[in-house]
């Protein structure tokens, strides 16, 4: 048997030969099959054909041979595996598109559909089992190792350093130890891993463990504690260049420091320690506050890091901006919302060499605007929405009052991390349907979402492996989810039993133990824990997060890697702990960024999104989009309101009525309602009392007229609006009636509902309500008699039915829907659900945590912006009411546009080209012209 074993290890090893044919040829066909969609390049067939079969056959050839290097090499791990499974998978598939291509063209009428798409998922799938190939041989960082954020941290001058100190050391300490092993295993991780992990264990010889490494491999103990020269791994790693046997095979040779380094570790006895090898940077814990340059001429302490920082980088201060720039600015960043004209003159005109401190402070103190502005963020970023998925709950309420009160960012984390009555779906997780991974399971969720959100660190990739961007490990990640689990959570590597149980500890445990005997206990350590000084991750992220939103780029890039180097760590360091001084105050967070004159210089504006990456450095805050949210706001503010409806009104009253409608059946089954009128009454008693006062609150989605004791109050074709009718008078003792004729328009079924309260109050101080609800009778057809009447008999109607759930729920709240006097005159848009346009425009979905929206301008914004329904329609509508409010004044309108979007009167050449457009009598269609230039222009679209 031995004879032939060369045999099969020969063919084993022309797989990675073979494995570029049908990469090749497969990948080819179906370009070449894309040329002849729609009949055209039909010359192509014959060769797509003998593509497509070579194709096949050489990926038959290539999973056979692999199999056999499998089998008769030194290849095993989860990688292996997945090569393996994906290889066969590209064979099957590959031979089966061949089978049907055949049979395809053998028949008279030729369909290639499905043939393509057989082999689009032939292409997809090879592509996956080449990626995993790669992987295998040149390591499984290969691809994204060359990015430039992602350039290999590790570098020869460490292990210079250390080799120089511990030459000049007479013993080496217990600490020395400890570090020369870690330098040790870190050069394992950069030059051996790739060959010699648990993924791939070639020679069956690992050396990410300790395990591993002491027990060796094929050819015996890879270490011999106190004999370098009788070790195998110091042998191999000393062969010369282009030796067989020379380590490592792949990728550069250990330099002669690193040699030498690793064969000090043999002769002291090759101590391993308890410390966890940092392959990758990491930033320190500990949160110092740095000392601040001495300056005479600068008073805030920002700017007196950054004159320092414009001095090293040879850069000068540049003007602030004037004031029309920094209250927009100001305004839209702490409330979201465009100034009027009005406050802009105001300010303008102010004196007071500190309004620019002064109006921070005046838009802090606005609690609900600045509540409804920052919401947007922390739904975000904590990934609320406003309604629950897979038993996750919204925080929402607890959320809004948090901001509200500015509660401390402390008691913020705390009652994230051990929940408090309305805070618990942050921890809760989504529980997906059907059969999910173990990094999917709801503890992890917990611990994902916490790591990513509130300390800038990627735990879902530990989640299933020993993470390839950061220093976690598998059992850290399940380690931290087992704090939010009701068992012991085994480890499972890429979803794999690993037959080993977590134990409970946070991801830096040198903070502190969080191990407990339930799930409240290790909660309420976790929170403790998590917030301390010590802890300077979380207060360094968030200060991360709001410089970001403020100035446009963080300190640290991406927002989600902390252990990323910040370009001034002075900067970072100072600001956090200036945060942590002042009690974790949010407020005072923003205050302290933007009364710099930091944040008042110009905006810089980088062309390439890729120069704010790399090689980046600070000149001032960044050019900014309006968010999704702000320019639905500031639309609404200036041409009409776009959202009639909040999924959240924090103002409205408890009502509680409900959409209700006639009962549509079809087949026995409930149906969308059709087009046509429907009838409705509810009767209820009034008692002799004296009464107060009798409101109603009506909507109907689309029309309504309304009838209260048989007399005609109301009627109205916008269900955008809440009417309120005080019916006082029309009240009497006994029995009343309300009888609404409801009117659904459209040409096909669509929802439709009647939405009404009623509040009755008397002398004495009781309050009654009477609302929609499944008590009222309802009608399909006309009914015979005066059905609006009191005494109509209408025994034989029907109940409605609730159609404000289920598949019928699509309306939100209303905002006037309430009995209570409040000042909104439209909704903000943090408060609406989730809708196409905002969608459109960058609002994410919230079924993942998102720390940043992208900035860049897409197809579909300018689609939407462009030719989209809904848009124009809210142009349409603020045409209208503009032209009504302003009749045929062209002059008035431009000078009104002007200064209500851009804060500013028009120049010449602007007044001039809007005038044209509008004429003397300015049409619907020419004012929707207007507007749209006006909010398409980049000065309404970027907070400058």
């Amino acid at each position: 048997m031995e004879n032939t074993n060369w045999i099969l290890q020969l063919l084993g090893r022309l797989h990675p030969l073979l494995v570029h044919f049908p990469i090749g040829l497969l990948v080819v066909a179906l370009f070449l099959e894309i040329l002849t969609i729609r009949g055209k390049k039909q010359g192509l067939r014959d060769g797509i054909k003998w593509m497509v079969y070579l194709g096949a056959l050489f990926a038959g050839f290539s999973a056979l041979f692999g199999w056999l290097l499998r089998t008769q090499e030194d290849y095993s791990g989860d990688l292996v595996d997945y090569h393996q499974y994906t290889g066969i998978a590209t064979a099957v598939l590959a031979i089966g598109t061949a089978l049907m291509l055949r049979n395809t063209l053998n028949k008279q009428q030729i369909d290639l559909r499905l043939y393509r798409g057989m082999l689009t998922i032939t292409v997809v799938v090879l592509t996956i089992a080449g990626h995993l190939g790669a992987n295998l041989t040149h390591g499984e960082d290969y691809l994204i190792a060359v990015l430039p954020w992602n350039k290999e941290p590790y570098q020869d001058v460490k292990s210079d350093l250390l080799l120089s100190e511990l030459q000049k050391s007479k013993t080496i300490t217990e600490s020395q130890q400890d570090r020369l092993n870690l330098e040790v295993r870190a050069i394992f991780a950069h030059k051996c891993y790739q060959c010699h992990s648990e993924n791939k264990q070639k020679g069956a010889l690992i050396l990410e463990t300790k395990a591993g490494v002491f027990k060796g491999g094929e050819s015996g103990a890879s270490i011999v504690p106190g004999k370098p020269q009788e070790s195998e791994l110091y042998r191999r790693i000393t062969l010369p260049t282009g030796h067989k046997e020379v380590m490592p095979t792949k990728g550069k040779l250990l330099t002669e420091s690193e040699i030498t380094l690793v064969k000090m570790w043999i002769q002291e006895g090759a101590h391993w320690s308890d410390q966890a090898v940092k392959v990758f940077p990491e930033a320190e814990l500990a949160l110092h506050k740095p000392e601040l340059p001495q300056t005479d001429h600068i008073e805030h302490p920002l700017d007196k890091l950054i004159d320092n920082y414009f001095k090293e980088h040879n850069l000068n201060w540049p003007e602030v901006v004037d004031d029309r720039t920094f209250i927009k600015r100001a305004y839209m960043d702490v409330i979201g919302l465009l100034p009027e004209p009005k406050s802009i003159q105001k300010f303008k005109e102010d004196t007071n060499p500190n309004k620019r401190e002064a109006l921070i402070d005046t838009l802090l103190s606005d609690h609900t605007n600045y509540t409804q502005h920052w919401l947007s963020f922390w739904n975000d970023l904590l990934r609320n929405d406003y309604y629950s998925v897979g038993g996750k709950a919204p925080i929402t309420h607890w959320l809004y009052s948090s901001l509200m009160n500015n509660k401390s960012y402390d008691q913020i984390v705390t009652e994230l991390v051990n929940p408090v009555k309305g805070s618990e779906g942050f921890i809760k997780g989504v529980k997906w349907r059907g059969v999910v991974n173990a990094s999917q399971r709801t503890e992890m969720q917990a611990a994902q979402n916490i790591g990513q959100s509130l300390m800038g660190v990627n735990v879902k990739c530990a989640s299933c492996h020993n993470s390839f961007v950061s220093n976690l490990t598998l059992e850290q990640a399940y380690g931290f989810a087992t704090v939010f689990s009701d068992t012991i959570l085994e480890l499972n590597r890429c979803d794999k039993p690993i037959g080993k149980m977590a134990k409970p500890s946070f991801l830096y445990p040198e903070l502190g133990s969080v191990e407990g005997k339930t799930v409240s206990d290790r909660l309420l350590k976790l929170a403790e824990v998590m917030v301390q000084r010590d802890n300077g991750r979380l207060y360094r992220t968030i200060s991360n997060r709001f410089w970001d939103r403020l100035m446009g780029r963080g300190i640290v890039e991406p927002l989600d890697e902390m252990d990323n180097a910040p370009w001034d760590a002075q900067v970072l360091d100072w600001l956090a702990a200036d945060f942590v001084d002042s009690g974790s105050d949010l407020k005072h967070l923003i205050r302290r960024i933007m009364t710099s004159k930091v944040y008042q210089l110009p905006m810089v504006n980088y062309k390439k999104a890729e120069d704010l990456k790399t090689k980046y450095v600070f000149k001032g805050p960044v050019t900014r989009r309006l968010s999704a949210e702000q320019f639905s706001d500031a639309v609404s503010q200036i041409i009409a309101p776009l959202y009639p409806q909040v999924a959240f009104n924090p103002n409205g009253d408890d009502i509680k009525a409900i959409r209700i409608w006639h009962l549509e059946e079809e087949l026995g089954r409930v149906v969308l309602p059709e087009p046509g009128k429907r009838y409705f009454r509810k009767s209820f008693h009034v008692t002799n009392e004296a009464k107060d006062k009798g409101e109603i609150l009506i909507s109907v989605d689309n029309s309504f007229v309304l009838y209260f004791n048989g007399k005609k109050l109301k009627e109205d074709e916008n269900w955008k609006t809440v009417d309120k009718i005080d019916i006082t008078e029309n009240l009497k003792p006994g029995k009343n009636t309300i009888a609404i004729i409801g009117g659904n328009t459209g040409e096909i079924a669509n929802p439709a509902g009647i939405l009404f309260a009623l509040k009755l109050d008397y002398k004495s101080g009781k309050s009654e309500l009477i609302k929609s609800d499944t008590s009222w009778l309802s009608s399909r057809e006309l009914p015979q008699g005066n059905w609006v009447a009191v005494n109509y008999d209408d025994s034989s109607w029907k109940k409605v039915r609730n159609y404000s759930t289920g598949n019928f729920k699509n309306w939100g709240q209303l905002l006037d829907f309430t009995f209570k006097p409040h000042s909104e005159k439209y909704a903000r848009a943090s408060l609406v659900k989730q809708h196409p346009f905002m969608k459109a425009l960058g609002r994410p979905s919230r079924e993942i945590v998102t720390t940043s929206r992208e900035d860049q301008a897409t197809l579909l914004q300018a689609l939407e912006l462009t030719n989209g329904v809904f848009f124009n329609e809210i142009l349409d509508e603020g045409a209208q009411a503009w032209l009504k409010k302003y009749k045929d004044d062209s002059n008035v309108i431009v000078h009104n546009l002007y200064n209500k979007a851009l804060g500013r009167q028009p120049s010449k050449l602007e007044k001039m080209a809007m005038l044209e457009v509008l004429g003397s009598e300015p049409k619907k269609e020419e004012l929707q012209d207007a507007f749209w230039a006006v909010l398409m222009s980049p000065e309404f679209q970027f907070i400058n």
